[in-house]
This record gives structure tokens, C-alpha cells and sequence, in this order.
């Protein structure tokens, strides 16, 4: 038989089974080793102390304690394992899975193929896969290797520092850090050059944060020098090592001293030392036990929804592969028994022994197990249907298009230097399917820029500005803003960055004029002391910088400055300001700092207890207003009514409020707490348990506030903000907001956004501040939750409601707005979930607020996974993390906040507005690509595949193939491969500024318009039909010679025939195809048949043991009648003619919506009906098409220049409904016609 590689024993799939299943074994075994001494060790720190004892000096002083080494590997094999592992990991795919069990079959006597047509390019896809992750392992251990040699100065038994390799330092080392240089491990700070025993760390690495943090070593150790270290024995007591990077807990103990330790003494590994000359520092972690390392995990592996579909697809054909095979060998079956005799030169025996597998094969007195070999014969012809270079291809095309999203200039934003960057290139065509966005507010939407604005101090309310918000506000209503008698140019206005308060009654020092200056006084000494900003530089008001760990808190530390209260010096346990006074003299004030209760998204509040210079006892307080206000004494509320008033009016003008407060302690009853904290803190070893104790008591001190006032901060939008998302909508893009701000100050900003406007319809879900709920409760005898549920679900029926009678007005959008606590009802119950999602789902937007960064990644979870939509997350801070990774698709932007954000998604970019263009221009671009590519490679596989099985069905199911093997070989390998890559990579079906001008082009990738199960079997048919053109018109034209010898052509003459037309039908059905044409395109199509022909003259002139029965071939045979030359032209014209025939019948009668763009493009019909001519070239109802879409494309223009507040006018809404209407109408006209449009329509 044909292709069958006699002298090849019968054991071969034995051996090729058993050498799969040692790869896979041996994997497993790896995989058992890492779990049994995951769970020891798990097992073994369960049972170990809750705390670490570290004896802190030179080796010689310490108990030898063996704890892990400071060497670490990321990488992801091992020298031994990486054939087995890296194998096992190839062998996960389904499809490479089954080209192994192909390749093995082949190995045997039932194979019609030589073995190299099918392990060659498996060997070729594994090896390329193998070399690629080798490469990336290697630089993996090569950046390892720098890392463990970094040098670092250790304390030697002599008292000298030396340098020693990072992954020689051990627990307990006393190690030296200068400037500019990384930590080896995580470190208690002992001292540094400062006297006053601080340094400043850059902990991007870490927490994604750019700005420096300050790091406060204990006084107790604080003059600690290099000569002291050779005699200092000391002992730390600390948690056991864990992945929390805020939090720390211990106690050094040194001379009979306890003193507590927290996260400002610790100097993790992969921080930075900044601006600080060297410090010295004992090794606590080392390793794998560092915090770093416990947080180096790799993120959520996402999969875009194409190549899940893609799966099936492989899994359709696998199974129709099996079903072909089965028929193949159920009819040789019937042939056999009924009609062998016939066929009597094919009886068994005569040459290929008793015991054969040829004798098995054509044995017609065993016509069922000769059918069961023809089925594994079957297996072997026809898995050229399965594209084995499709997953190689693909990767490749998903990198390049990467990088064009990383180069694209238009994403590139100047002010920053910070491109675009495609962290990820699995996710490129999802990037046009999206349907939800779900946004952080804060940074995202805004500059993330704090000013100081507005405040309200002693029930007066201060401050005359007008907000851009308050601005877009009264331009959407027509309202006219009203001057403020108040706002007046001020004597000393200076440019201060975080202060904009506009208002004569506060500004140079005039407060001390007002009649409640004391309270102003009380709150600016709040917002000087009550806070965590250090100082940096000289103490003068006009070059002091302050560093701070957020805006707000640096705009409040400024404001207070400009005001006359300055904060110029910070320790560890004092506060210095200067308060000055109307004849410009100042005051130095100096606070004793004895206790700060931190800022949690938990408490929503910070805190600081201090000594006043007077000897009083205060503790000063700031947070959110519902938080401050259940807080207050009886006596404190005296200013509540008109603050939470002003509060109202901040919010409504999309300012970020705060209430301050204070409380003066009772010097026993602070002693007596101050025992107890100290107590918590140094008795408690856990993280989780301390810091639950410590809430209480903070929970315990910070009641009975005096309300003082509240601030108001302004963080305007970022530019191009609200034409982005007005663009995303009119794109079918539902947009979601996600803040912590109260919900008018959410709702104003989602009208200067362009996210609501005047004709929107708001449906407002809410809890707070609406008293109902207790007085339900009360009469019904219902708990709170029920009754809160209860309220909450009413309120989602009757938006639903509500919304059903007004859905057929078209001129109105439809918005929800949710508060945080009704929020955490939703999440909290099945049912509710269900109703809040239906009704959101039907809204074109919807705000949540007051939400926390676990609601924030449990909304995005809800909209994914029960919405079942495509959605992607933008946020860029580090409580966006969890739904940038719950999202289908991650977007971080490298803003003020940090890199956390950027360093957990898929996509990173430096500006909102360049979601527009990442979306509406590479995500249509991608998603049209990745789908063409996917059909297209099925498609040809089809043409080449059914063209051998039409083949195999006319020798009877024989296995005879008609290619020769190397023809085999190289179909997806060369002479088809290259077009379908370009075209990925390259094509545009509309340009840029067309897609960008007509945002409803997006909607054809979110109902997954050109990859539905129709388009793929139109593609999978059109191949069929093609094949059996070529098969058929070469057979039949060949029954016939033109030869002068009249000699009829052989089967190899007969199969280069059928395989050059196939070659010339793919090639130029890819032509037909391509919509944005350059010099690669044409080099690559034609080149591949050009490619053809040269490989048959080179090969048939190659030795015979290379060529085979290829020797001469074309030229002397195949090349040298006249009628190879018209049999290829012929075939070609008729395998094409149909599919040429419908796309153009499509185009000119029933045009897709990017089919008329497309033409306005070539023609600029756009300009031409602007002056008035017409186009010949279309009928008119098409006319009317192309108006309409210019006419929306001017409005469109007008658009895109106009301001934050923009009134949208009735006649481009009347456009838009108009524009909306046609491409519905062109969407449902089309429906019939494009499931008869051939794989090129679907492009």
C-alpha cells in the first residue's frame, strides 16, 4: 500500500504509548513531591509556635536556628523535569493531544502516509512551544542568578561590615543598606545616618505605590552606629511569616527593655532605600518567607471568549473526523464482503503473508475487523482536517498585534511618558467584544489631582468656587450660577499645589477676624496634626514639600499651611507647627504624638491622640460623615444640622467631603487605655487577632466627638473623560461606576461625565438616611435585614416596573443608582442579585456608591459570570485589584496611586479617553482578525482535507492518498501559512478615524457577529463545495490523454494537479478577502504560489533517494501537457465562481453596515454629497445610506470638539436614533443573506 513504510514493527504505538504515558507519569510524580512537602510544611507550621524568636548580632552570638536560605528561584522547571513537565503541559491541549495519537498511528502498518508528514509537524509545533518557554525559563533563572549575587555589607564577628552575596545572608545578619539600593531581606530598621532615626523607601515593587514612605526605626536604637553592633545582643519576638504587607507585629528586647514593633520598622524585601544615605537593619525573613516572595503568585489565568469557542470547534471536528472514519471503514466493510471478487488482484496472501496487517486489511472472509483498520486508516488520512498550526499561528499573530497596541502612538501620553501596554496577549480580540465597563471613579475618571476647595467650620460655610461639575451641571439644566459677594481677588494669592480655596473671610489669616476663630482654630489644628504626611526639605512654607501616602491628605496638611497653621517637622513621637498671626509673627508649637489610629476601608476613619503644648490630652479625628456623625456626644452636635447640610452642598458639586472632630481625654482614663493598647500590641503575635483588638479599643476611644466642620476637596476630571464614554455609549458600551463617594456627589459627576444627561431616567436604590426602613421594622416586627431586603427588593420591582412602561420612549436613556449599603443587600441574596441584574442590564448605566473594594470585585463577578458578558475593568489603584482580576478583562492606569493596579491587569494605559481608541479601533481591528484567521485556517483545512477524502471514497475506502508525503507535510506548513498570518497582523476592514466616526460599527464583536456557529459552518461548507470542484474537475478532465504517446497520467501526476489548484484557490480566495492591501500582502500571497512551483522544479531535480517518485515529475510529466495549464485555470475559476458571485451580490444589494463605510471611504462619498454631486456608482435607496451616515458622521465631528458640558441637541439625537434604526435594518436585512455568504463575506 501506497505511503506504508515496510520493516516498521508492529510494537511501534506500544512504544510511542508507553513513552507519553512516562512523560505524563513522571509529571505527575513532580507534581505529588510538591504537594507532599507543601502540606508537611503546612502541617509542620501549624504545629509550631505563633511566633518567630530571632537573636539578633554576629553569627558567633546565636543559637544556630536553621531557618530557610535567602536564595530564591522563579523559575518554572527544573534541568530534570523540564522534557517531562514541559511535555505534559503541551499535552493539556486537546488538539495536540490528538496530533500525538495521529503521529502514533502513523507509525504503524495501517498508516497510508510515510510517519514524517505527521510527527515532522508536531515535532516542529512542541519543539517551537519547548524552545519558546525554555527561553522564557532561562530568563527567569538568568535575572535570578543577578539578584542572589547582589552585594550587601554584612556585620562580621570582627565588627567590620563586608560584603557578602544576597543568598548568603542568613536570619539575624545585622546588614548595612546604602542609598539607591534594594533590601536582601525583609529587616527590623535599627538606625540610620539621621539622627532623628527616619529614611524614606519606595515600595513600588511591593504595593504598586510610587510615593515614598517613611520608615521610623525605635528611639531606643535610633543612635545605634556601626562600632555599637559588634556588642549588641538583642532578641526579636515577631509574627511567623506571612503575605500581608501593611501589617507587622513584635517586640524587640533589649537591656531588659520591651518595645513594641509595626510596619514602620520593617524594611521589606524589593522596597528601595531613597534619599536617605545607609541604614542598618537586622534580617528577620529571608527567602521564600519574605513578604514578596509570599505574594509573588501568578495572576488569574483568562482566556477570551473566541478561543473557548475555539475548543469546540476542535472538538466538532474531532468528533467528524471519527464520524468519516467510521463510515469510511463501515462502507470498505460492506465493499468488501459483498464486491471483493471483483477486485481479485487485491486479494491478501499472495505477497504479504498470513499474519499481516495488509493480509488483515483486504481479508474479505474478516470484513469487520478489516473495517475496524480501515478506521484507523481513516484517522491517519483525514487528520489534516484539524489545523495543526493553528495554536502556533495564532500566538504568533496575538504577540504582534500586541505590539502594536504597545507602539501605537495615539496611546501614547506625553506628560508622563507612558505608553500603552499589552501586558497580555491572550486577550486581544475580547478587547472587541465588550459589552460592560466597570470603572473606578477616583483617578480613573478624575485627575486624582486633590485641591483643597470648600469647607464648613462652625456651621458656616466657606469657600466661593465654582466646580467643573457644577459647571457641566447648570449647562445641562440651564441654570445660571449665582456670584458669591464672598469672592473676591485676595492680597497674597499664590499658587499652591492642593489648595484652590477661594473665599476673603479665611485667606490671609482673615479667620482670626471671625467671630468663631477659635473653632477654626480647632479645625485647622486637625488637619495639620491628624494625619501620616512627613516633611521634606527645608521648614519654609514656600519650599517644603509634604509626602503623603494619598492627595487628600497632603491638600488638607497644605490648606492648613496656607491658613496659617504649618506642620514643618514630624518624629516618631512629636508633631512640630507654626501658627501665625496677623502681624506675620509666628508661634512654634510642638505636640507630643502619642498614639495614631490608622485609616481602613473598615473604619473609614483616622485618628491621632496628642498633648497640646498647653498639657491637654486630644484626641483629633477625621472620616467619612456617617461614620463621624454616629460618633458624637450629645453636646457635640450642636453644628451637625447645617454641616451635614453644607456636606449635601459639597457633594452635589462632586467634592470629596470629610468631618473632622475632636475629644479632650481624662488623663486616667487615657493612662488606663494606654495600658491596654500597649498590652495588645506586644502580648498578640497575630496579625489578624491584633489588629481585631486594636479596632475595639479604637472603636471604644473614638465616641463622644465634638463635631468642628467638614472639608471639601475637589478632583477634576480627567481630559477627553466625557467624550470617551459619551463615544463607548453611543457604541452599545453599558458603563458602570463603581465609588466610595456619597451619591450626589456620584450623580453630579455622572452628569459632567456625559454618563447621565437631562433626558436620563434615574432610578435610585437606597437605604441610608431613609428612615422608612425602622419604622417598617418596628410596625411589622421584622428584623433589620428582612426589612432592609424587603425595602431594597421593592425598590428593584418598581424601577423594573417603571422602566417597562417608558422602554419605548426612545429619546430617553436609563440609569440606576445604588448606595453602598442597599449594595451589600443585593450581593448578600440570590434573588436580589437576580432582580438588580435584570434591571441593570436593561440601563445604559449605573452607579454604585459608597461601595467597598470587595463589592467593588463582587459586582464585576455578578456582571461576568451571571450577566454572561464580556466585561472589562479599569481602575488604578490598589482597591481595583480585585475586579480588574475578576473581570474577562483587566485594565490598569499607571496613575497617581501607583502601579498595583497596572501590575494585576491585562491591559495598562495613562488616561481614560485611551480606552476609546483601545477599544473601538484595536479591539474591532483584533477581534476581526483572530475570528477571520480561525475560519479561514478551518476553511482551507476543508478544501485540503475533503479533497482527500473525495479521493478515498472514489478508490473505495481503500486509504489509497493521492499527495505525495511531502505535499502533505507542507500545506499548513508553507504554502498556505503565510497570507492568513499577514492578514491577521495587517488587515483593516475600516480605517481608524471611520471606526472612531461611526462607534456603532463596534456592535458587530459584541454579538459576536463573525464568529457564530453560521459563519463557521458557511466557511467549513464553502470549503467543501471548493474541494469537490477541484477534486472532480481534475479526475474527470484526466480520464481523457493529450498526450502524443497517449498515455494517461499517473497518480502522483494527477494529485500535483489537484494539489496546484487547491494551492491557486486558497491563495486568491485570500485575495478576494484582504480589505486593506500593501507590498507584505502581495509579496505573501503570491509568494506562496510562487513558492509551490519553485519547490516542484527544485524537487524533482533533487537525488531520487530525497525526491521519491517526485523525480521529474512536474517537468517531465505533469508541466509538459497543455492540459495541466487549463485543468488549473478552469478548476480555479468554477471552485471560486460561487463564492465570488454571492460576496459580490451581498455587497451591491444587501451591504453590510462597514460595507457602506467602506465605500465612503474609496469614493469620499462623505465630501461629494457635501457639495452637492452624486454618486453613480450606487441606487438610491444606497444614496439615502451613505447621506445618513454623513450627515451623523458631521454631528459626530461636532461632538468630539464640544466642552465637559455639552447639551446634546434634538436634532443629534434625532441622528442617532435615525443612524441606530439603519443598522438595525441593514443588521436584520442581512440576516438571510450572510448565511449564504462564503468564508470571504465573513471577514
Amino acid at each position: 500500500m501506497a505511503g506504508t513504510l515496510p520493516g516498521i514493527p508492529s510494537s511501534w504505538p506500544l512504544i510511542a504509548e508507553m513513552v507519553m504515558r512516562s512523560f505524563a507519569l513522571a509529571a505527575c510524580i513532580q507534581a505529588s513531591m510538591k504537594r507532599a512537602i507543601h502540606s508537611r510544611f503546612k502541617r509542620g507550621r501549624e504545629h509550631a509556635q505563633d511566633r518567630r524568636i530571632v537573636q539578633v548580632g554576629v553569627s558567633e552570638h546565636r543559637t544556630k536556628v536553621k531557618y530557610p536560605g535567602n536564595k530564591i528561584s522563579t523559575t518554572k522547571y527544573k534541568w530534570y523535569s523540564f522534557l517531562p513537565k514541559g511535555l505534559y503541559e503541551q499535552f493539556r491541549r486537546v488538539a495536540n493531544l490528538y496530533f500525538a495519537f495521529h503521529a502514533a498511528i502513523s507509525l504503524t502498518p495501517v498508516s497510508p502516509v510515510n510517519p514524517v508528514t505527521t510527527v515532522l509537524p508536531l515535532v516542529f509545533v512542541i519543539g517551537v512551544a519547548l524552545v519558546k518557554e525554555a527561553v522564557e525559563d532561562f530568563r527567569r533563572g538568568r535575572e535570578d542568578k543577578k539578584v542572589n549575587n547582589r552585594l550587601v555589607s554584612v556585620l562580621w564577628s570582627d565588627g567590620q561590615f563586608r560584603k557578602l552575596r544576597w543568598k548568603d545572608v542568613n536570619v539575624g545578619d545585622i546588614v548595612r543598606v546604602d542609598c539607591d539600593n534594594f533590601f536582601p531581606a525583609d529587616m527590623l530598621f535599627l538606625s540610620s545616618n539621621d539622627s532623628s532615626g527616619t529614611s524614606y523607601v519606595e515600595t513600588m515593587n511591593l504595593d504598586g505605590e510610587t510615593s515614598l514612605k517613611i520608615r521610623i526605626c525605635l528611639d531606643q536604637t535610633r543612635e545605634l552606629s556601626h562600632t555599637a553592633f559588634k556588642t549588641f545582643n538583642a532578641v526579636v519576638e515577631c509574627e511567623q511569616p506571612n503575605p500581608s504587607i501593611y501589617t507587622f507585629v513584635g517586640n524587640l528586647i533589649w537591656m531588659e527593655k520591651v518595645s513594641h514593633l509595626g510596619p514602620t520598622q520593617i524594611l521589606l524585601r524589593g522596597s528601595k532605600l531613597r534619599n536617605t544615605p545607609y541604614v542598618y537593619g537586622v534580617v528577620l525573613f529571608t527567602g521564600f518567607e519574605t513578604k514578596i516572595m509570599m505574594n509573588s503568585l501568578d495572576p488569574p489565568s483568562k482566556r477570551s471568549s473566541v478561543e473557548r469557542q475555539l475548543d469546540f470547534i476542535i472538538l466538532f471536528q474531532l468528533a467528524l473526523l471519527v464520524g468519516m472514519s467510521v463510515l469510511s471503514g463501515l462502507l470498505f466493510a460492506i465493499w468488501l464482503s459483498m464486491d471483493f471478487h471483483k477486485q481479485w488482484y487485491l486479494q491478501p496472501g499472495r505477497n504479504s503473508g498470513n499474519n499481516s496487517i495488509t493480509f488483515a486489511q483486504f481479508n474479505y472472509k474478516r470484513p469487520f475487523f478489516a473495517g475496524i483498520l480501515q478506521f484507523f486508516t481513516g484517522l491517519v488520512l483525514y487528520g489534516y482536517f484539524v489545523p495543526i498550526s493553528l495554536y502556533v499561528s495564532l500566538e504568533i499573530v496575538k504577540i504582534i498585534q500586541a505590539l502594536f497596541i504597545n507602539y501605537d502612538i495615539q496611546l501614547f501620553h506625553e506628560e508622563t511618558a507612558k505608553p500603552a501596554s499589552a501586558r497580555t496577549s491572550n486577550l486581544n480580540e475580547e478587547l472587541g467584544q465588550v459589552s460592560i465597563i466597570l470603572s473606578d471613579k477616583t483617578g480613573t475618571l478624575t485627575r486624582n489631582e486633590m485641591e483643597f476647595f470648600k469647607c464648613s467650620v462652625a456651621g458656616i460655610s466657606y469657600g466661593t468656587g465654582v466646580t467643573e461639575i457644577e459647571k457641566a451641571v447648570a449647562d445641562q439644566t440651564g441654570n445660571e450660577l449665582m456670584p458669591n459677594h464672598h469672592d473676591q481677588i485676595c492680597s497674597n494669592l499664590k499658587v499652591e499645589k492642593g489648595f484652590n480655596l477661594k473665599d476673603s473671610r479665611l485667606v490671609d489669616l482673615n479667620w482670626q477676624n471671625e467671630p468663631r476663630s477659635d473653632i477654626i482654630e480647632r479645625f485647622l489644628e486637625i488637619l495639620a496634626l491628624c494625619h501620616t504626611v512627613v516633611t521634606e526639605g527645608e521648614p519654609n512654607p514656600d519650599t517644603i514639600k509634604y509626602l503623603a501616602e494619598s492627595p487628600d491628605e497632603a491638600a488638607l496638611v497644605a490648606a492648613a499651611k496656607r491658613l496659617g497653621f504649618f506642620m514643618y517637622k514630624r518624629s516618631e513621637t512629636s508633631i512640630h507647627v507654626k501658627l501665625y498671626g496677623k502681624d506675620g509673627d509666628a508661634t512654634e508649637l510642638k505636640y507630643e504624638l502619642l498614639n495614631t489610629l490608622e485609616f481602613n476601608s473598615v473604619r473609614k476613619r483616622m485618628s491621632v491622640i496628642v498633648r497640646d503644648p498647653d498639657g491637654c490630652l486630644l484626641l483629633l479625628c477625621k472620616g467619612a460623615d456617617n461614620v463621624i456623625f454616629e460618633r458624637l456626644s450629645p453636646e457635640g452636635k450642636g453644628f451637625e444640622p447645617l454641616t451635614a447640610q453644607h456636606m449635601n452642598e459639597f457633594a452635589e458639586a462632586g467634592l470629596r467631603t470629610l468631618a473632622m472632630g475632636y475629644r479632650e481625654l481624662n488623663e486616667q482614663y487615657y493612662a488606663n487605655w494606654q495600658k491596654r493598647w500597649l498590652a495588645a500590641k506586644q502580648e498578640i503575635m497575630i496579625a489578624e487577632s491584633q489588629a481585631e483588638k486594636l479596632d475595639e479599643l479604637c472603636e471604644e476611644i473614638e465616641s463622644d466627638l465634638i463635631l468642628v466642620g467638614a472639608t471639601a476637596i475637589e478632583d477634576k476630571l480627567q481630559v477627553g473623560v466625557p467624550q470617551t464614554i459619551s463615544k463607548l455609549l453611543k457604541a452599545g458600551i453599558k458603563i458602570w461606576v463603581l465609588t466610595g463617594d456619597k451619591m450626589e456627589t456620584a450623580i453630579n459627576i455622572g452628569y459632567a461625565c456625559s454618563l447621565l444627561r437631562h433626558n436620563t431616567i434615574k432610578y435610585i436604590i437606597r437605604l441610608e438616611e431613609n428612615r422608612s426602613i425602622m419604622s417598617e421594622m418596628t410596625n411589622r416586627g421584622k428584623s433589620y435585614d428582612e426589612s432592609c431586603a424587603e425595602f431594597v427588593s421593592r425598590q428593584i420591582q418598581e424601577g423594573n416596573g417603571a422602566l417597562e412602561a417608558v422602554q419605548m420612549e426612545q429619546e430617553t436613556s436609563h440609569a440606576i443608582i445604588i448606595d453602598g449599603l442597599s449594595l451589600n443587600f443585593v450581593l448578600n441574596s440570590d434573588l436580589l442579585k437576580q432582580g438588580f441584574l435584570a434591571l441593570a442590564l436593561k440601563c445604559d448605566s449605573v452607579i454604585c456608591c459608597r461601595a467597598s473594594p470587595i463589592q467593588k470585585a463582587t459586582v464585576t463577578e455578578l456582571v461576568r459570570c451571571h450577566g454572561k458578558l464580556i466585561c472589562l475593568a479599569i481602575g488604578d489603584g490598589a482597591n481595583d485589584v480585585g475586579m480588574i482580576q475578576k473581570a474577562n478583562i483587566g485594565v490598569g492606569i499607571a496613575g497617581v496611586e501607583g502601579q498595583q493596579a497596572v501590575m494585576s491587569s491585562d491591559i495598562a494605559i495613562a488616561q481614560f479617553r485611551f480606552l476609546e481608541r483601545l477599544l473601538l479601533v484595536h479591539g474591532a481591528w483584533c477581534y476581526n482578525r483572530v475570528t477571520f484567521m480561525i475560519k479561514y485556517f478551518f476553511y482551507k483545512n476543508f478544501v485540503f482535507g475533503f479533497s482527500v477524502f473525495f479521493f478515498n471514497a472514489y478508490t473505495r475506502f481503500s486509504g489509497q492518498s493521492i499527495y505525495a508525503d511531502w505535499y502533505l507535510s507542507l500545506y499548513n506548513v508553507i504554502f498556505t501559512a503565510g497570507p492568513v498570518v499577514v492578514i491577521a497582523i495587517l488587515d483593516q476592514d475600516v480605517n481608524a478615524t471611520s471606526l472612531l466616526k461611526f462607534p456603532l460599527l463596534y456592535k458587530k464583536g459584541q454579538v459576536n457577529a463573525s464568529f457564530t456557529p453560521s459563519r463557521i459552518a458557511i466557511g467549513m461548507i464553502s470549503g467543501v463545495t471548493q474541494a469537490a470542484a477541484c477534486f472532480f474537475l481534475v479526475i474527470t478532465a484526466y480520464k481523457y490523454s493529450d498526450r502524443a504517446t497517449g498515455q494517461t497520467v499517473g497518480l502522483y501526476a494527477i494529485g500535483t494537479t489537484m494539489y496546484t489548484c487547491i494551492v491557486f484557490v486558497v491563495n486568491i480566495q485570500i485575495a478576494f478577502i484582504v480589505q486593506y492591501w500593501t507590498w507584505i500582502h502581495h509579496i505573501f500571497i503570491w509568494g506562496e504560489i510562487i513558492a509551490w512551483i519553485a519547490f516542484l522544479l527544485i524537487s524533482g531535480e533533487l537525488p531520487t533517494r530525497f525526491a521519491g517518485q517526485l523525480k521529474m515529475l512536474f517537468v517531465g510529466v505533469v508541466a509538459s501537457a497543455p492540459s495541466f495549464y487549463a485543468i488549473t485555470l478552469v478548476s480555479t475559476i468554477l471552485a471560486l465562481l460561487p463564492s465570488f458571485t454571492i460576496c459580490a451580490f451581498a455587497r451591491n444589494f444587501r451591504p453590510d453596515d462597514y460595507q457602506i463605510v467602506q465605500e465612503l471611504e474609496k469614493l469620499e462619498v462623505g465630501t461629494e454629497l457635501h457639495s452637492g454631486s452624486t454618486t453613480q456608482n450606487f441606487d438610491s435607496k444606497h444614496q439615502q445610506e451613505l447621506e445618513l451616515i454623513t450627515s451623523r458622521s458631521e454631528d459626530l465631528e461636532q461632538e468630539s470638539n464640544v466642552s465637559t458640558g455639552t447639551v446634546f441637541t434634538s436634532e443629534s439625537r434625532n441622528w442617532q436614533e435615525l443612524l441606530d434604526s439603519q443598522v438595525q435594518r441593514l443588521w436584520s436585512s442581512n440576516s438571510e443573506i450572510n448565511q449564504c455568504v462564503c468564508v470571504s463575506s465573513s471577514s
